[in-house]
């Protein structure tokens, strides 16, 4: 349950960012960079998951999005449309997460998910940042942009998906693993940690 909210809105403006908030910006402007770039005929290009071309991988992001902006008392969580504006929809979703995550009270909020409870930053942090950082390289992928992360969020999801392996490679999730090649780099690892080739 929420806490009860008062009457007059929490002025956060004297609040500096945290690193999550920060992490998830620098992710989230990835993505739409990405997403802006792209021509229409671009939508239905193969990418490198291959049950979804383009427009059907931007639907997927912003879909995850709505789910878990839905937990912290968002919008009930719809099914996007891959065939209608993804840069609108997509805006609308990262903007809700940046509100909440904004929020010191409903960041910190305790909210459920596959790997249990945690808090709302917490969810964010682990699960919405690498899902995002991993479809940002297809994207950059099947539309033949620059597909270099953001070294520090690789590693930081690394980080969190490295204890959990073979319990996230199931149908609809990671593919098998890739062995990377002696001393790559964080993307490599983090790619090859996902199922994805990285050259």
């Amino acid at each position: 349950m929420w806490p009860i909210e008062s009457e007059q809105p929490m002025d956060t403006s004297h609040v500096a960012d945290t690193e999550v908030q920060d992490r998830y910006r620098r992710i989230a402007d990835g993505f739409e960079q990405r997403l802006t770039t792209l021509s229409p005929n671009q939508q239905n290009l193969p990418t490198p998951c291959t049950d979804w071309d383009v427009a059907t991988l931007v639907a997927h992001v912003i879909s995850t999005h709505r789910r878990i902006g839905a937990q912290a008392g968002g919008p009930a969580a719809s099914d996007p449309d891959p065939n209608g504006e993804l840069e609108l929809q997509w805006r609308e979703a990262r903007a809700l997460i940046a509100e909440v995550l904004g929020d010191p009270i409903r960041a910190q909020a305790t909210v459920g998910g596959v790997f249990g409870e945690q808090t709302f930053e917490s969810l964010v942090s682990r699960l919405l940042c690498a899902d995002t950082l991993y479809h940002t390289w297809d994207l950059a992928r099947a539309s033949a942009q620059d597909d270099h992360l953001d070294e520090d969020a690789c590693e930081k999801a690394l980080r969190f998906l490295e204890p959990l392996d073979e319990a996230i490679r199931r149908p609809g999730g990671f593919a098998a693993r890739i062995s990377p090649p002696p001393g790559a780099d964080v993307q490599t690892r983090f790619l090859n940690f996902g199922g994805r080739a990285a050259d």
